[in-house]
């Protein structure tokens, strides 16, 4: 996960809306499916995914009342935690 990718996209669902993003996600899940998929292919479609997740979770707390500084911060805390364990 790249924070300032999670950010960019955050910025894109305050502007648009959280559908959009969620809707790519259907997409580019079912596109991991396809046993046309080379593994380099899905390596990279597995980071847009997870990008794409971070950003909705962050936008989330956003909603619930944390400032996006705060919000980045703690999303990234927790990422970093999980794979400390």
């Amino acid at each position: 996960m790249r924070l300032p990718l999670i950010k960019h996209l955050t910025d894109f669902i305050e502007k648009n809306d959280q559908d959009y993003v969620l809707e790519t996600l259907e997409t580019l899940e079912f596109l991991t499916e396809s046993d046309n998929i080379k593994d380099e292919e899905l390596d990279v479609l597995g980071e847009l995914i997870s990008n794409l997740y971070g950003a909705i979770e962050v936008h989330d707390m956003i909603q619930s009342g944390k400032s996006k500084k705060e919000a980045l911060n703690d999303f990234m805390k927790r990422v970093l935690g999980s794979i400390d364990k």
